[in-house]
This record gives C-alpha cells, structure tokens and sequence, in this order.
C-alpha cells in the first residue's frame, strides 16, 4: 500500500506491498468502510482497477475509490468491480455535468 505525502508524488510511503492484504489488515483492525486512491490513475498513469476489484471481493465492508475519475466510464467501471462509491475530484469542479449525468 503507497500514499503520496502531502500530495506530492515525489514524496511516497509504503506501508505494505500487498494492497489486498493491507485492507484485510484495515478489516481485522474493524474498519467499517475503506477509502482507496488510485494514485497511478490520478497522474494518468494507467490504473489499478483489477486490484481494486480484489479488494471489494476479499472483505466484507464498502470500499471507495478516487483519483483519476475522468469520465462516466470509468465511473462505470469502478462500480462494475465492486466499489460502494466513487469520490470525484477535480472533475467535479472543471465539468460539473458530468456530476449530474452519474447521478442520473
């Protein structure tokens, strides 16, 4: 599991190498609801949906995602995998349409 420090990319931490079994770490810890960023989709740098995927399979508990959320499709897809809800950032801001187009 990696988090950017202070929101710089440069500065990143790693906590655990196994995202799945870091949120099976959150869970035994009595997590209710887990928040995953998707840093590599935030810097438009690919995704990691499929892991996210095995996140929502393995626990028991509502899982949501941001970063990197761009259009409807992806969107789409996050809730396909599992995902309880999606955050929506800057795209919220610069096309405020697409918010009311998920919604709807």
């Amino acid at each position: 599991m990696r988090a950017a420090l202070s929101g710089s990319y440069e500065r990143e931490t790693v906590y655990f190498d196994d995202p799945v079994k870091m949120a099976c770490l959150w869970r035994v810890q009595n997590a209710r609801v887990l928040h995953v960023v998707d840093l590599d989709a935030a810097r438009g740098q690919g995704h990691n949906r499929e892991v996210i995927g095995a996140i929502c399979r393995t626990v028991d508990i509502p899982i949501q995602v941001g970063g990197g959320v761009r259009t409807l499709e992806d969107i789409e897809a996050l809730l396909q995998v599992g995902v309880y809800r999606v955050v929506l950032g800057t795209v919220a801001v610069r096309e405020p349409e697409l918010v009311s187009e998920a919604i709807a």
